[in-house]
C-alpha cells in the first residue's frame, strides 16, 4: 500500500525536476514534448480547446505556448518553436486559429494607410531595436502585419511553412486546427462548404473586406 508519505515525496522529487526542467535541455521537456503556435484572442481558451494544461498549477505544464495575432508564421514564432525544438525536447507542433478572427477584419494596406496618417513612416522602420539588423523590404510592412483572407487556407499554410522550414527538424508532428468561437468546437481546417458554413466569418469577406490582403504566402 502506498502511503501518504511516498506520495509527498514523489511529488516533490518531480517537483524539483519540473522547477528545474530547463537545466535538462531536450530531457527536461514539458510534459507533452509539445509547442503550441495560437492566436492571442481571449475568446480561444487553448487549453480547452486542445484538452491539455499550458498554465497549470506547479508540477504540471504540458506545453510550451507561443501565441500572436493569428497564430501565424512569424519570425519571432519561427525562432522559438527552432529553440522548443532542436534544445528543448519538443517533439510536435500544434497550431490553433479561430473563426471571428480579428485578422480577417480588415485589409491590410488599409491599416498601413492608418497608421501613415498617423505620421508613421512604414517604409523606414526600426522593428526590433535591439535587432537593428532585422528589416522590411519596401513595400513589405503590410505584408508583415498579417491579416488574412481565410482562416482555413492561413491554418494550412502556415501547417506547410513550419513543417518545411529548415530550422523545424523533420522528425517533429506538425497539425493544426481552427477553434469554432460560436460554438466551442474544434475541427481540422477544411475546405468543405457544408463543414464551414455551420459558422459564419471564416473569410475576410464575411467581415466586408472587398479586397484581398496582400500575397504573404508564396
Amino acid at each position: 500500500m502506498t502511503t501518504l508519505k511516498d506520495q509527498l515525496n514523489a511529488r516533490t522529487d518531480s517537483y524539483d525536476h519540473w522547477a528545474l526542467r530547463r537545466r535538462y535541455g531536450p530531457e527536461g521537456h514539458n510534459d507533452r514534448s509539445l509547442w503550441v503556435l495560437a492566436c492571442m484572442d481571449e475568446r480561444l481558451p487553448v487549453d480547452e480547446a486542445l484538452g491539455i494544461r499550458v498554465d497549470s498549477p506547479a508540477g504540471g505544464g504540458d506545453a510550451h505556448c507561443f501565441r500572436n495575432a493569428g497564430g501565424i508564421v512569424t519570425d519571432d514564432a519561427i525562432r522559438s518553436a527552432m529553440l522548443t525544438c532542436n534544445f528543448f525536447g519538443t517533439k510536435e507542433i500544434v497550431i490553433v486559429q479561430h473563426t471571428q478572427c480579428g485578422m480577417l477584419s480588415a485589409n491590410a494596406n488599409d491599416l498601413e494607410r492608418m497608421l501613415k496618417e498617423k505620421g508613421v513612416d512604414t517604409e523606414n522602420l526600426t522593428l526590433d531595436p535591439t535587432l537593428p539588423e532585422l528589416k522590411l523590404d519596401k513595400g513589405g510592412f503590410a505584408k508583415w502585419i498579417g491579416m488574412m483572407d481565410d482562416v482555413d487556407v492561413t491554418c494550412m499554410r502556415t501547417i506547410e511553412t513550419i513543417r518545411n522550414h529548415p530550422l523545424i527538424p523533420k522528425h517533429v508532428v506538425v497539425s493544426g486546427w481552427i477553434w469554432e468561437v460560436e460554438n466551442r468546437r474544434l475541427r481540422a481546417p477544411t475546405l468543405d462548404a457544408k463543414v464551414r458554413g455551420r459558422v459564419p466569418d471564416v473569410r475576410s469577406t464575411d467581415f466586408g473586406v472587398s479586397q484581398n490582403q496582400p500575397p504573404r504566402w508564396v
